[in-house]
């Protein structure tokens, strides 16, 4: 008895599950697809530095190079403690070893900043002072995420716009959404290439004196949204 109870149960189950579907599907609806994109500019620029003590008779060591490129960066107006941090927590120093014998020691950073006429100061003073392991890492913008909301609002009324259009010569209308999804695309720009060839194109050694950031602007970051929606028709 209780078993036939329990079978029952189940198919009484099952059969409102595909009813409710059954009504999902059964209703006249359209379904339109919406996407925006937009260019932002970046402003926030991301900086990988690496020191490392050299093999020379009189070795600088990496403590050192730290403290004159700590110097060297508020100089420049950086808040070392806010924009620079380490880029491997666990670990401190990496090691490695030279001839066999010797042990060597470097140290990586990351280091924000937020245009690049500072990157350009920041790559040109560092190697004043042996640093020249500066790549920059990728770009961002900090209101991303306010950027990807509003975006998604101006897909959700593209779709409407879509919607009214395609019913207009059947003299039909949509009355709500039943169904939406939403994807979003984009929001940094990421690099392999090292800093010098992004920011500081056209910078010799020889005119260290006379150097002046250039005006160059990093590539824009592409941002979409994109929305499938299912609008009940009448």
């Amino acid at each position: 008895m209780n078993k036939a109870l329990i079978i029952l149960g189940i198919i009484l189950t099952s059969q409102v599950v595909n009813g409710q579907t059954k009504n999902f599907i059964d209703q006249p609806f359209l379904e339109t697809i919406a996407k925006v994109d937009t260019l932002i500019k970046p402003d926030i620029i991301y900086l990988d530095i690496l020191i490392r003590e050299k093999d020379e008779r009189n070795r600088i060591s990496v403590e050192e190079m730290e403290e004159k490129m700590i110097q060297k960066l508020k100089s420049l107006g950086i808040d070392t403690k806010n924009q620079l941090t380490l880029s491997d927590l666990a670990s401190n120093f990496k090691k490695y070893f030279l001839k066999q014998k010797d042990i060597m020691k470097d140290k990586a950073y990351e280091l924000k900043v937020f245009n690049s006429q500072t990157a350009g100061k920041i790559i040109v003073g560092l190697e004043e002072i042996g640093i020249s392991n500066v790549n920059l890492d990728r770009t961002e913008y900090s209101k991303m995420k306010e950027l990807k909301l509003d975006l998604k609002s101006k897909a959700v009324k593209k779709a409407k716009i879509q919607a009214d259009f395609l019913l207009k010569p059947l003299n039909q209308q949509v009355t709500r959404a039943i169904h939406i999804t939403d994807k979003s695309y984009g929001g940094y720009n990421s690099f392999n290439g090292e800093l010098q060839e992004v920011v500081v194109m056209g910078y010799s050694s020889k005119r260290k004196q006379e150097y002046v950031p250039p005006a160059i602007e990093f590539k824009p970051i592409k941002v979409e949204s994109e929305v499938n929606i299912k609008f009940a028709i009448e």
